[in-house]
């Protein structure tokens, strides 16, 4: 089955499915697995220097020929440097997340990447626009890590009308009825992550993956609101300390925080972890190799359109 967008097109993918950039989880096996299957893998560089993107890139360039993107968060220390790596290596595909990346528009373009930013609101979906960007990724408050403040719902719908470039949509979408919903919204692609956390290629910790299988879509919290950078992820004894210490003792919060999502991934430490995962966690109840969670999204796809046909009489 094909599913044909200007996504597609521009990406030059055979399915409108793009893994999110996530940091540590974000790895070149799980991108290469994505690629392959014929969505558009994406290492996550968030906890990267600018060698270990570099190693990154080349592992994933063994393990597929497909098309690739890169994922960097703004507020990385490196983030400079591993843009300049991503033109060195010529990547095909580069999303920005945590902020505003219209300087490094124009230079990324005119080595050939694509440039797809992450968005949270209108007006960010217009100023990236202007300055040249590819298409724009809508993400709602629903999704793991880091968030805004706008449900997918809302966001996706008012991006898409606000703008000319393709839309893609994240946050809550785990299965074809989230991406038929996203594309009734106005998307013409969807990115998923915690869908393909829960995968048999991804290489997080084996406890992380149970912890989504069995998460209820009441599971998930928010930490770091009160220190200016909230995260959704799952309910756990330390979510709920860090919660508290927000208010009690935001310095200490700040070094609890720090490393908890390296911990989380490679360790699985339940006590010291952030489980960054996003509400769609309680959509998912099987641990699937990444080809099939795709077929199965497009199949779902299918016949939720199908349906919705069914719904209109002439």
């Amino acid at each position: 089955m094909t599913v044909r967008t200007r996504v597609t097109d521009l990406l030059e993918i055979e399915h409108p499915i793009l893994m999110g950039g996530m940091a540590w989880a974000g790895t070149p096996t799980l991108a290469a697995a994505v690629s392959e299957a014929g969505g558009l893998g994406i290492i996550g560089s968030g906890a990267m220097k600018p060698d270990d993107l570099r190693k990154a890139i080349s592992e994933l360039r063994q393990k597929t020929d497909k098309p690739f993107g890169v994922n960097i968060i703004l507020v990385s220390p490196w983030a400079d440097d591993l843009v300049k790596v991503c033109i060195e290596e010529k990547v095909p595909v580069v999303t920005f997340g945590a902020g505003n990346p219209t300087k490094y528009i124009r230079e990324l373009k005119e080595n050939g990447t694509k440039v797809i930013p992450v968005v949270a609101s209108d007006s960010l979906a217009r100023m990236v626009e202007r300055a040249g960007a590819d298409a724009v990724i809508a993400e709602g408050m629903e999704s793991g890590g880091h968030i805004g403040e706008v449900t997918t719902f809302v966001l996706v719908n008012k991006v898409s009308r606000s703008v000319n470039i393709p839309v893609i949509a994240a946050g809550g979408i785990a299965d074809g009825r989230g991406m038929a919903a996203a594309f009734a919204l106005g998307a013409e692609a969807v990115q998923m992550g915690t869908r393909f956390v829960a995968s048999v290629e991804s290489d997080v910790h084996p406890v992380y993956k149970e912890k989504i299988v069995k998460a209820s879509i009441r599971d998930t919290v928010v930490t770091g609101a009160k220190l200016g950078h909230p995260a959704r992820v799952l309910r756990t004894p330390f979510a709920r300390k860090i919660q508290e210490m927000e208010f009690e003792n935001p310095m200490q919060a700040e070094e609890m925080l720090v490393g908890s999502l390296r911990r989380a991934v490679v360790e699985g430490d339940l006590e010291r972890g952030s489980f960054m995962v996003g509400q769609s966690a309680g959509l998912i109840d099987e641990i699937k190799p990444v080809k099939q969670i795709i077929e199965d999204i497009l199949k779902e796809f299918k016949e939720t359109v199908e349906k919705l046909r069914g719904y209109i009489e002439e």
